[in-house]
């Protein structure tokens, strides 16, 4: 079977067979698909799409190119969540460690950032001492004994996945809807869990800015992991702002600990407690949303939630002390406020434009391999539909000695809006959609 007649027949928009798209995979890992192929095989799906079947057909190849993880020895349901990406997005550490300490088994592999901030792992190495390359003993050790495990992916997972994915990078396919559901689903299958919640994001800092394309890519997801034999279900959420206000890697952990802590409010807290409702209905440990949200609550305001964060911290090495004291995490040296211009009510607060600020401050990265530097970010200080007045603080940069200050600023010349009118506050829940909504 030619690389040449596969890359054809996708072209010519035809339908690949199971075993056409088993060797393309199979040629991404071994190299018998050179790279010019592999970029002109993306292109021809980019551009000609695939159904369902194919599209199923991909991910499990996909899935299937390395080590599957076995997690059937450890205990209760194994619960995961994934989230499409935004800007302070901080869902997992305060989600998690709310399933953990409701009864799920979160064991979770996660990624590093490229882009606006830094990824999971990144943030929870900003706690000192904190490890997150994990063997696979290790990382199921600490999931049988503590419910709660993250940790970088295995290599030997979904390695097809690394390939394409640094592919799709630089050949304008990152966008290709087969593409990314292939790519986000055979890591979730090949990773072992029962049960997986997608939060989808929509608006300006996500990569569906339109509603009705998140929607999309909800429903084909849920439609598709369900079809590999797993439960499936989605919410799609607003990222047109910041969904927490703090961005930047240690500043999102301190801001996860207050919200463990019952310190703080807003809709990273509601975004988490409706993934933690959702995964204990999926899981079978409620029998409502409603009686999820409400146990949710209840470890929350009990401490239970803090709690596990700290014995994940303890036991992946961390220095579990910054979750009684953030002031632990390490700090930037020069704070530099933002102020409005004019008094009235904040109309708008770009989260892409947030997000690349922070990165010129040295919170993300521009390239694999790039260091990031876990003290700085912004903290926001109001959000939209909030009343501001002339002069006071909207946002503070965190910065050091290597931040790209003035290029933050530059980015954030036109990110924040007064309007003289009351704004209406925008809606963070658009759709959710279960195994019988496909």
């Amino acid at each position: 079977m030619r690389p040449y007649d596969i890359i054809a027949r996708k072209a010519r928009g035809e339908r690949l067979t199971r075993e056409e798209i088993g060797a393309f995979v199979k040629g991404a890992v071994d190299g018998s698909f050179e790279d010019c192929q592999l970029g002109a095989m993306l292109m021809a799906i980019r551009i000609n799409g695939m159904d369902d079947g194919e599209t199923l057909d991909l991910t499990l190849e996909m899935a299937h190119s390395g080590r599957m993880l076995d997690l059937s020895s450890l205990p209760g349901v194994k619960a995961d969540k994934h989230s499409t990406g935004g800007v302070g997005d901080t869902v997992t550490l305060v989600a998690a460690p709310l399933m953990a300490a409701c009864g799920l088994t979160v064991a979770k592999m996660s990624g590093r950032g490229l882009g606006f901030t830094g990824g999971t792992l990144d943030k929870l190495e900003s706690i000192p001492g904190m490890r997150v390359d994990l063997t696979a003993k290790e990382f199921m050790d600490t999931a049988r004994d503590t419910r709660l495990v993250v940790t970088g992916q295995a290599s030997d997972l979904a390695p097809a996945d690394g390939v394409l994915y640094a592919m799709r990078d630089v050949t304008a396919t990152v966008d290709a809807m087969p593409l990314i559901i292939s790519s986000i689903l055979s890591k979730k299958l090949a990773a072992g869990c029962d049960a997986v919640l997608l939060d989808v994001k929509t608006g300006d800092g996500a990569i569906m800015a339109r509603l009705e394309d998140a929607v999309e890519l909800a429903k084909k997801m849920v439609r598709i992991g369900c079809g590999a034999g797993r439960r499936f279900r989605a919410m799609v959420t607003d990222m047109s702002q910041p969904l927490g206000m703090y961005v930047g890697n240690a500043l999102e952990v301190e801001e996860a600990i207050y919200m463990l802590s019952g310190e703080a409010e807003g809709p990273l807290k509601d975004v988490s407690l409706e993934v933690c409702a959702q995964m204990l209905a999926m899981g079978g440990l409620a029998q409502s949303r409603e009686e999820g949200l409400d146990k949710a609550r209840k470890a929350l305001e009990n401490g239970a939630g803090l709690q596990k964060l700290k014995d994940m911290i303890r036991a992946q090495g961390g220095d579990d002390r910054v979750a009684e004291d953030p002031g632990l995490l390490p700090r930037a040296k020069r704070l530099i406020p933002i102020c409005a211009r004019e008094s009235g009510y904040l109309s708008r607060c770009r989260a892409n434009d947030i997000g690349t600020a922070a990165r010129c401050l040295g919170a993300g990265r521009t390239h694999k391999g790039e260091k990031s530097d876990p003290a700085v970010g912004i903290v926001l200080k109001k959000r939209v539909g909030d009343r501001v007045d002339r002069g006071e603080t909207i946002a503070v940069l965190h910065a050091n000695p290597a931040s790209d200050v003035d290029g933050a600023m530059e980015c954030l010349k036109d990110t924040f809006c007064v309007s003289p009118e009351a704004v209406e506050r925008q809606s963070l829940f658009h759709a959710l959609i279960t195994e019988k909504d496909v």
